[in-house]
């Protein structure tokens, strides 16, 4: 489904950011221990985005099993508006419905994704890959946006202390009339907000775990 250079590729970001100005890259905004840069997808108009950060007192094997849970995803991402699993014998499929403000249309998302944890150059790097998919047991539904352009990478690994260092590369077309406010928030507010909500999730995720198996 991913290759091992897509894989190798994500740890590679992480260790040493690939941020060549003659490719596009352009630094956008920094706040709460996260950088982002951005590079406009001369297709669509939009940006994707690199986000590099760290997440303090939290382990990296924690955040990617909280990365990953999706039945813990619900307790503490509140855009979660519906979260499915399908899992065949060759990839995991993701059927995922985000909240969006009251005045515009949900999205959703089908994807495939895949979590592994590499030996890179002496350090133990946690990536998870996700890309599009299409999946008959999720159709499209009316009311919501399907989202059909999107790719992640995520790479995890320890900061050397107590906390983790991490890398993600993403990009999405949201589709329909998303105003240039909301998009400038997501990305200079949304990021850095939302690894400070998971950064409290993977502390709670064995308080979770313990309750789950009460």
């Amino acid at each position: 489904m991913f290759s091992d250079e897509q894989y190798n590729q994500a740890c590679k970001e992480l260790l040493s950011p690939q941020l060549d100005e003659k490719d596009g890259w352009e630094y956008f905004v920094e706040s709460n221990d996260v950088t982002i840069y951005r590079l406009r997808n001369e297709t669509s108009g939009l940006y994707e985005y690199k986000i590099y950060g760290y997440m303090k007192d939290v382990q990296p094997d924690i955040c990617a099993k909280v990365y990953m849970d999706t039945e813990y995803r619900k307790k503490w991402d509140s855009y979660v508006n519906e979260l499915k699993i399908e899992k065949t014998l060759d990839q995991e499929v993701i059927y995922w419905n985000i909240n969006y403000p009251f005045f515009m249309s949900n999205r959703d998302y089908v994807f495939s994704r895949e979590l592994r944890e590499i030996d890179y150059e002496n350090n133990k790097i946690w990536v998870v890959l996700a890309k599009s998919a299409t999946s008959a047991t999720f159709p499209e539904q009316s009311g919501v946006i399907r989202v059909t352009d999107y790719f992640q990478s995520a790479a995890l690994m320890t900061d050397g202390q107590s906390g983790t260092k991490a890398f993600m590369h993403y990009y999405d077309n949201p589709g329909g009339m998303i105003p240039t406010f909301l998009i400038n928030w997501a990305a200079k507010t949304g990021v850095p907000q939302f690894l400070t909500i998971m950064q409290k999730a993977c502390r709670g995720y064995d308080d979770y775990l313990q309750k789950a198996s009460s």
